[in-house]
């Protein structure tokens, strides 16, 4: 019941400005793509790490900020191959340097997705 009822606020929170103004808009904040070659402290090897990071502000009647921030290893954790960690996440403004986020979280050391809501200070 909580969960649905998380839910409908943060839609409404995005959807009310679009009732009253139909503006379009996208502004490019960071997109970055990284590679790493990982190492402990006595420098052995730890294998490959591909680093993908998005943070951009939409508008859709409303500014928001849509952040995609993905990590897809190989031959890092041991015993495994390949493993991953993906989040995207929903950041909406509602006063001054406090925000609303949303983030949903995939992983391959997850059983299942995880829904994180919670609320944003920027210092």
């Amino acid at each position: 019941m909580l969960k649905n009822l998380l839910l409908v606020l943060f839609m409404f929170v995005l959807a009310t400005p679009l009732l009253s103004a139909r503006t379009f808009d996208f502004m490019k904040l960071s997109d970055e793509v990284s590679f790493y070659f990982n190492s402990n402290d006595n420098f052995n090897t730890k294998g490959r790490t591909l680093q993908i990071v998005a943070i951009n502000q939409v508008k859709i009647g409303t500014w928001f900020q849509v952040e995609f921030t993905g990590d897809f290893n190989w031959e890092t954790t041991i015993g495994v191959n390949y493993d991953y960690y993906i989040e995207v996440g929903v950041v909406k403004k509602v006063w001054r340097n406090l925000s609303f986020n949303y983030q949903r979280i995939h992983g391959s050391f997850v059983d299942e997705p995880i829904n994180q809501f919670g609320i944003r200070l920027a210092l």
